[in-house]
């Protein structure tokens, strides 16, 4: 069996003033006073998750990076109220218990939630436990997750409040722009190409429903020894009211394919091109068969996926090129913005989403 994912230590520069929030934590729950052991999950890029244990009490603390700008995208509180509303409705939300907003204990706002244990999926795959053939079954059970969210009634649930779902498609390939515009550390010929051929054609038909916005592998936690179920989606600082097929063409953009790794072997997240898995034109088959949706236009969605996640790490990368952080992670994000618009660019050449350089 794979293993369960696990903390490691706090990054230097991201360390908890552990007095302070034990103090406060025991006024919250009084179940909670004792001595917090505090250790990170380290794989993301942006909002930062701790674990913390106090004494039988498993629990994950979430809060913005340190010195983000919050309004760009590190709401703590859209992520509580979501999760918290969304969990009546939906199975696959962990139980979250308190949201702080006093800037004195660590600085941000933060929420806790319960730590949900189980197997989350990263760059190195099943490793010696598993087998190719359990990639179809993760595949599955990942887009069936992804439909059963889009499928939510976000009215009922109290979450139509989350974004305007009219006009939405137009409103993020504009919107994206300008944040590009705004991150932009330098002129990069195909980030320029893939702007202009979005803005160009931006389509009439959407459809509406309750998007995660960042739903691939790494975001989510499939039960122990179970790839039929996935227990737990992470990362709810984007969601939103939107258009699905826009939320999977962005989970279709982190889809790396074997020949993709010459250009985005150190950028990949996800064991999507090992042997097993489903390339991208057999996703697209699986989501529109699941959520019967048309997929006629997924060219230019999966382009808006790659436009999207460059535009995320630039901003990303705006930060570090500007000292606002030094983590080393970031140096060569640059890069991985460059790749993502030439892979863009090939799927405008080549009117396809799949194997595109073969």
């Amino acid at each position: 069996m794979v293993k369960i994912d696990q903390p490691k230590s706090v990054r230097k520069g991201e360390e908890l003033d552990k007095s302070v929030l034990s103090e406060y934590l025991k006024t919250v729950n009084p179940e909670w006073d004792g001595n917090i052991e505090v250790h990170q999950f380290t794989g993301g890029y942006s909002n930062l998750t701790y674990n913390l244990v106090i004494g039988d009490h498993d629990l994950i603390l979430r809060r913005p990076p340190f010195r983000a700008n919050v309004k760009s995208g590190h709401d703590m509180e859209r992520e509580y109220k979501v999760q918290t509303l969304l969990k009546p409705h939906f199975s696959a939300v962990a139980p979250v218990y308190h949201l702080c907003t006093d800037h004195d204990v660590v600085g941000c706002d933060f929420y806790v939630m319960q730590r949900v244990k189980g197997v989350i999926l990263r760059a190195k795959g099943l490793g010696e436990e598993g087998k190719p053939s359990d990639y179809e079954q993760i595949a599955k059970t990942w887009l069936q997750t992804m439909v059963d969210l889009h499928q939510v009634d976000y009215q009922k649930a109290q979450l139509s409040d989350l974004g305007k779902p009219e006009g939405y498609t137009r409103r993020q390939i504009e919107g994206w722009t300008r944040r590009y515009k705004k991150a932009q550390t330098h002129d990069l010929r195909e980030v320029a190409k893939v702007m202009e051929w979005l803005n160009k054609a931006i389509p009439d038909k959407e459809y509406h429903a309750l998007i995660h916005n960042d739903f691939k592998y790494d975001n989510v936690i499939f039960a122990p020894g179970d790839w039929s179920e996935i227990i737990a989606i992470l990362d709810w600082e984007m969601a939103t009211i939107g258009n699905p097929i826009m939320d999977f063409a962005t989970s279709l953009a982190y889809w790396a394919e074997e020949e993709d790794l010459a250009v985005f072997g150190p950028f990949i997240s996800q064991p999507t091109y090992q042997e097993g898995n489903p390339d991208r034109s057999k996703l697209i088959e699986l989501y529109g068969h699941m959520s019967d949706l048309d997929m006629s236009n997924i060219v230019y969605h999966y382009v808006y996926g790659l436009f999207k996640i460059a535009v995320v790490i630039q901003q990303i990368y705006y930060r570090f090129h500007h000292g606002h952080t030094d983590d080393p992670r970031f140096a060569k994000l640059d890069q991985a913005v460059q790749a993502f618009c030439f892979k863009a660019v090939r799927a405008i050449e080549k009117n396809r989403v799949s194997h595109l350089f073969g």
